[in-house]
């Protein structure tokens, strides 16, 4: 079993390549996905998906996310990681890289693939692998403004802090639905991305 975190420490990159890689921490995120799969969608019609979580090792580490594009046709306006559809023959390591280079100029050269974190199944269809990745600074992106309004960081020493993340319930389609969410001065970080920061937060506390 991992040692715990104070919440204020900081990781290195060692440690925290370690920790992905730790049967025992990774055990600690293994829960139920944060929505269950809706009635009557059969999970063969689920649209297999990945997201890269690129941790940059800044002094002060920090976590890339992106805001999407008010265009989008789905998750408009939302906070997400860099991702995607799977395509055919790729593994989600592959799509993960590619849909960061696409959307936001991520040199697929740069991330060092450190790990998976338990998959997310979402009520609009998606059943998403989450792949982590450590990423040396300078960080140049060119983001793709079809796809992303923009990207930004959120520190990892939030991630880190066991009360920052809260409960939240919203009515949704005749039924109650409980989420988590993350605090941010600018945007409004819910559903599968705060859970898949959660699922992160728990592999990195130990």
């Amino acid at each position: 079993m991992p040692a715990a975190l104070p919440v204020a420490s900081a990781l290195t990159a060692a440690e925290i390549a370690a920790r992905l890689a730790d049967p025992a921490a990774l055990a600690l995120a293994a829960q139920p996905p944060e929505t269950a799969q809706p009635p009557g969608r059969p999970a063969a019609r689920h649209v297999l998906a990945a997201v890269l979580v690129p941790i940059v090792l800044h002094p002060q580490p920090t976590v890339l996310l992106t805001l999407r594009a008010a265009r989008m046709t789905a998750h408009a306006g939302q906070v997400s990681f860099p991702g995607g559809k799977i395509e055919a023959g790729e593994t989600p390591e592959a799509a993960a890289l590619r849909e960061a280079a696409e959307e936001v100029g991520l040199d697929p050269r740069l991330p060092e693939l450190i790990g998976r974190l338990p998959e997310q199944v979402t009520g609009t269809g998606f059943h998403i692998t989450p792949v982590v990745a450590l990423v040396t600074p300078p960080l140049i992106l060119t983001p793709d403004p079809a796809e992303v309004e923009e990207p930004f960081e959120l520190p990892l020493s939030i991630v880190l802090d066991p009360a920052a993340p809260k409960r939240q319930t919203r009515e949704f389609q005749g039924g109650s639905r409980e989420f988590w969410v993350w605090p941010h001065e600018r945007h409004y970080i819910w559903g599968a991305t705060a859970a898949i920061l959660v699922n992160l937060a728990k592999v990195l506390r130990g």
